[in-house]
């Protein structure tokens, strides 16, 4: 029996009974995984590879986060580095030191 002749056997017999809470729960659970199928069909990981898929793009999802939080690290680092750069440049003119320069 497929799922979908199980979600429609389910309404049936809920409305032929009434709709007791049992009935009412396995109607939202084949429901639920009758949807759930479909959605995975929809995105095309509905076969035996796709735990291997899932799986590889966990990785590159996880790789590119850490990409991403070490080119943002080293941003930081280039400004605080330019930052005491400028500073020291400052310091330096501000107490002459320019004149060693020449």
């Amino acid at each position: 029996m497929s799922q979908n002749d199980m979600l429609a056997g389910l309404l049936a017999q809920a409305a032929d009974d009434g709709g007791d809470l049992v009935t009412l729960r396995a109607i939202v659970e084949e429901a639920s995984e009758l949807g759930a199928q479909r959605m995975l069909t929809h995105i095309g990981l509905d076969d035996e590879r796709a735990p291997g898929d899932l799986s590889e793009l966990r990785e590159l999802l996880r790789a590119w986060r850490d990409a991403k939080a070490s080119a943002r690290s080293a941003v930081i680092g280039w400004i605080v580095r330019g930052l005491l750069a400028l500073l020291l440049l400052g310091l330096a003119v501000r107490f002459g030191a320019t004149g060693l320069l020449q």
